[in-house]
């Protein structure tokens, strides 16, 4: 399965945007387990995941090339 991540604000420091192929991760919280796995420093901060442009309130299915971006907290203004 073929998964691109976008990254912002200060977790873009640390992921850069990119493809990954991956085998076993059919949500999203197999692949939250994952990001946290290959970046350790994702488990002590909040972000939020959106799927296709869909903020993820709730464990969704993954597909093949999905667009995966991992956003931390922002407020409005």
């Amino acid at each position: 399965m073929e998964i691109e991540m976008i990254s912002f604000g200060k977790i873009a420091e640390f992921i850069n945007n990119q493809k990954i192929e991956v085998d076993g991760i059919a949500d999203t919280n197999a692949f939250k387990q994952y990001l946290e796995n290959q970046f350790p420093a994702l488990k002590d901060m909040k972000y939020k995941l959106a799927l296709n442009k869909n903020i993820v309130q709730e464990n969704t299915e993954i597909t093949n090339n999905a667009t995966i971006a991992i956003m931390p907290p922002f407020s409005g203004g």
